[in-house]
């Protein structure tokens, strides 16, 4: 990743990206890939990495073709699990490169150590959030008092190493999302903290995602020592 200009953080000893300009997200997804076999060689280690793209819309491993309803932007091919999704700018990703072969190989508890630790940033902002069961995404309560999705999760595993990760929805272009059907989500919408009066910057919830991290590690920890105990 030396092409790419970030502010660095450490957090233990997990390295931290975060971008300001927008990043292509084939550019992104070249670095992710390049990065993450480079972890599992032993050749780097893992990296957290904030950032925002251009408006594109993303297909996962079982996006339905049907689903793709207006295809304004550019499609790619993500690789990631689940189905199409939408990233532009206003909206924040962050794509974890993380070694599960290290931390218990539980994969289902990686996704649900994800929606916590967004579940818990968003309450930061004074947003409840929650998880909906059959549902995938992080989900808070409209301007409309109906359900919506304000987060979404998409995650890839190979030889034990994480790929993509989440997004959250700060201040996108609502108007965007109607090219497709969101995660394949028809009956609900999707909202953001602009559209819910919360006014949150790129940095500022950067910084709040960052002061949570240890809840994040710490589910991951108890699941590496859970499966070294056995």
């Amino acid at each position: 990743m030396a092409s790419i200009a970030p502010d660095l953080c450490d957090i233990g000893i997990i390295e931290w990206q975060r971008e300001r300009e927008l990043v292509p997200y084939r550019t992104a997804l070249t670095a992710m890939e390049q990065r993450a076999c480079a972890i599992s060689a032993g050749e780097a280690g893992e990296l957290i990495w904030l950032l925002e793209h251009p408006p594109v819309y993303t297909a996962g491993t079982s996006a339905n073709p049907a689903e793709l309803v207006d295809p304004r932007f550019e499609v790619v091919e993500a690789g990631r699990g689940g189905r199409y999704t939408y990233h532009g700018p206003g909206q924040r990703v962050g794509y974890l490169m993380l070694d599960l072969g290290k931390r218990g190989k539980d994969v289902r508890c990686f996704v649900h150590a994800i929606e916590g630790w967004v579940i818990e940033t968003l309450s930061d902002f004074g947003v409840e959030a929650w998880r909906a069961e059959g549902r995938v995404g992080i989900w808070t309560r409209d301007i409309d008092g109906r359900e919506a999705k304000i987060g979404a999760i998409g995650v890839r595993v190979r030889r034990w190493v994480t790929l993509h990760g989440f997004s959250v929805n700060l201040d996108p272009d609502l108007s965007h999302f109607g090219g497709i059907v969101p995660c394949g989500i028809e009956e609900f919408g999707v909202t953001s903290l602009a559209r819910l009066g919360k006014s949150v910057s790129a940095e500022q919830w950067d910084a709040a995602l960052i002061e949570r991290a240890d809840g994040f590690l710490g589910v991951l920890e108890d699941a590496r020592q859970k499966a070294f105990s056995r």
